[in-house]
């Protein structure tokens, strides 16, 4: 499944394999049999006596892959014609940089943002020396940080969906699935403050009332 409609030639794939018998394997169990009790602040605490850095490396692949999807069932109506600006909503732009090819920030349509911001996070995920595969390898000191600002980011596209595409989103019968994707990814935020409070203006009522009950 091509995800991102802007390069046909471009499929964004999940992470490779967590190869078996490793302790990300096993943390990636663990989350998916807490995620199974339906109980999602339960489901997003560090396991007792294991890294955070693990955990957190084990998650933000699974969001990463998640949102890739949500954003894929709505690719063909996300065009730099219907949204020739990346925003959530009218007080909220977001211009790209990444630092590299990118060195200011640049206006870009939003499936041209979402692309370059894909790409971005792919790229932290395959450089070992960020995102380490092999049992023993030691994460950078600034891995949290690193989590963190993948998490702001991300959290973009949630606000782009919902601000832009929530009526597609609701048509497709995916307003459940999408709700379920924010509070979880929400939770886990909050439990290891990842994302500053001003970061999530733009679905701070939708927040609110996800986040209430539970």
């Amino acid at each position: 499944m091509n995800f991102l409609g802007l390069n046909k030639n471009k499929t964004f794939k999940p992470k490779k394999n967590i190869p078996e018998n490793t302790k990300q394997h096993q943390l990636k169990k663990y989350a998916e049999a807490t995620l199974g009790s339906g109980n999602l602040r339960l489901a997003v605490k560090l396991p007792e006596g294991e890294s955070e850095d693990e955990w957190l490396a084990v998650n933000t692949v699974d969001f990463f892959n998640q949102i890739n999807m949500l954003y894929g069932t709505i690719t063909e109506f996300c065009t730099p014609h219907d949204c020739p600006v990346m925003t959530a909503g009218p007080k909220y732009e977001y211009h790209w940089c990444d630092g590299v090819q990118f060195k200011k920030p640049i206006k870009l349509d939003a499936p041209q943002y979402i692309d370059y911001l894909m790409t971005w996070v792919q790229n932290q995920f395959d450089d070992e020396n960020v995102f380490p595969s092999q049992m023993g390898q030691p994460f950078p000191k600034n891995f949290k940080s690193v989590v963190s600002k993948i998490f702001t980011r991300l959290f973009r596209v949630y606000g782009h969906l919902y601000h832009s595409h929530i009526q597609r989103v609701v048509a497709l019968g995916e307003e459940a699935h999408l709700n379920t994707s924010l509070k979880h990814f929400i939770f886990f935020a909050q439990e290891f403050h990842l994302i500053d409070k001003k970061e999530l203006e733009p679905l701070k009522d939708l927040i609110a009332t996800l986040t209430e009950s539970k």
